[in-house]
């Protein structure tokens, strides 16, 4: 639904259109915990759909199929965890949820099969090492991404880790700002590559160096799911001390706007960036502040394109970090602490990148190859073809209730079909595969990117897939196009490794996209049915 942004949108109009806002004025979200005890004590069916609403905003939402289950989501700004943290979500894997446990595209841990009757626990031991899982779900600032190798690698502009923390600190737990029309996603980051996908975050801080001062540019509007955007730009340099104080502007433009109350379809900030124009948002977040953005002629942009992955010299003389893929995305619980007694011997924290990797950093030259033969024997290998590392699954089924699809298995199908047929010579593709069009698995931005979906066969309903082209990050940023539609399973595959081995005969070595740019929709059509 467009609402004119002329129009004058009351609360009294929120309340009676949309259910939700109604829930949240009722009892803030965050009150819910005090129910905690009640709520344990009813019988799963008899549990008020409010107040299972509510729980989200403390990381919690419904495993499939709704018998009880939930999937608890940790946050963690910027992916970063001390070897205590980290120890702590192991132990709760393996005592409260069958030792399981997913690395997030938001740089997150999530664990699935966990009961309310659990949580109190769960929650005092997070708490007790410093961690929480408020706002990792709900109408609130989501966890803040940024690159995975902040403060550590050598060639960033500045270590924004100060920031990212002083931002995350403001908006942990403020009730002003756990009740924001939607989710709201922020992305700070001083990497050169933009390794962590500014362009599809609601608000990016991209950082740079402007006229010899540490800083950030500021795109917003960026976004996926079913109605995908790729930020725009502000045009505008803010320096790192006065970031945090730009964030709480746009948030409160936004958040004030009755218009993105109205309903949840439209609760998005990239629609008030759509409505009015970026430029229009600048202004009144200027007025605001009362004080400009200094004007930007030009925006940075990426020096190439990074995953962090493998053995990777830090900025401090000495130390290494080691990038180790985690095919695709899955961690066991027995794995994160047998990680977090690596560190306590060998070096300093554990990072999450966007792509559901991990980073062991802190590792002085003469240990590196133990640490990797020790993450070796835990299941967790560095020596394996690169697109396994590249390559993003959302959760799916069996556990999410929105996938229609398996999406981690048809990750892994997917990659290994490739390696037998051609080896090394994908090691640069990113294959990114979702279970439905909230787009968790960012296949929009894919080099290839499905979307579950279903098909009809003679036996019924099945699970199949969308196929999507021309998508990206970087320079290039775009949305891929769904080229092909309701695909089998089988047809699945032979279309990827049709359009592979054309795209590998004419330019391998290039980015993908430039091998897309060479032709028309029915060129690749062609190539994919022929």
């Amino acid at each position: 639904m467009s609402v004119n942004k002329e129009s004058v949108v009351t609360y009294e109009e929120v309340l009676k259109r949309n259910p939700v806002e109604r829930a949240k004025k009722e009892k803030h979200p965050l009150d819910v915990r005090n129910d905690l005890p009640a709520l344990i004590e009813m019988p799963y069916q008899a549990l008020p759909e409010d107040d299972l609403l509510r729980l989200r905003w403390y990381g919690l939402y419904h495993d499939k199929p709704k018998i009880g289950d939930f999937m608890l989501r940790v946050k963690i700004p910027n992916g970063i965890l001390s070897s205590p943290k980290l120890r702590a979500i192991g132990q709760i894997s393996i005592e409260h949820a069958q030792n399981g446990g997913e690395l997030t595209t938001r740089q997150d841990v999530q664990i699935h099969s966990v009961r309310l009757a659990s949580l109190p626990s769960i929650l005092a031991k997070l708490e007790s090492v410093g961690l929480t899982t408020v706002g990792a779900c709900g109408d609130n600032v989501r966890n803040i991404t940024g690159c995975p190798a902040a403060g550590i690698a050598a060639d960033e502009y500045f270590d924004p880790t100060p920031v990212v923390m002083d931002v995350a600190r403001k908006f942990l737990s403020s009730r002003e700002y756990s009740n924001l029309p939607r989710k709201h996603k922020f992305n700070i980051s001083a990497c050169p590559c933009h390794c962590s996908a500014p362009e599809i975050n609601d608000v990016a801080l991209v950082g740079m160096i402007h006229e010899g001062r540490e800083g950030f540019a500021v795109w917003v509007g960026g976004g996926l799911s079913t109605v995908p955007r790729i930020a725009q730009s502000f045009k505008g340099f803010v320096e790192k001390d006065r970031a945090l104080e730009v964030l709480l502007a746009i948030t409160d433009e936004w958040r004030t706007d009755m218009r993105y109350r109205l309903t949840r379809s439209r609760a998005r900030f990239k629609f008030m960036v759509d409505d009015d124009g970026a430029a229009a948002v600048r202004d009144r977040v200027e007025k605001r502040l009362g004080w400009k953005l200094e004007d930007l002629a030009e925006d940075p942009k990426p020096i190439g394109r990074t995953d962090h992955m493998g053995i990777q010299p830090q900025k401090q003389a000495g130390l290494f970090y080691i990038g180790f893929p985690v095919f695709p995305g899955l961690i066991t619980g027995d794995q994160l602490v047998s990680a977090a007694d690596i560190l306590d011997e060998f070096g300093s924290d554990f990072r999450i990148t966007r792509e559901q990797n991990l980073i062991l950093t802190g590792i002085r030259e003469e240990n590196v190859d133990v640490v990797v033969r020790r993450m070796a024997d835990t299941g967790i290998d560095l020596n394996v073809n690169p697109i396994r590392g590249k390559s993003i699954g959302c959760t799916g089924s069996p556990q999410c209730n929105f996938a229609v699809g398996p999406t981690k298995p048809m990750v892994k199908e997917l990659v290994e079909h490739l390696e037998r047929v051609f080896g090394d010579r994908v090691s640069s593709l990113h294959l990114h595969v979702d279970g439905c069009p909230h787009a968790c698995g960012q296949h929009h931005v894919g080099d290839l990117g499905f979307q579950g979906t279903t098909i009809r066969t003679d036996d019924g309903k099945a699970p199949g897939f969308d196929m999507y082209l021309k998508g990206g990050l970087g320079p290039c940023a775009k949305i891929g196009a769904p080229l092909l539609r309701r695909l089998s399973m089988e047809d699945t595959h032979l279309y990827t490794e049709r359009i592979v081995r054309a795209y590998l005969n004419e330019c391998e070595g290039a980015p993908l996209q430039e091998f897309f740019a060479r032709h028309t929709d029915q060129e690749l059509l062609t190539m994919m049915k022929s």
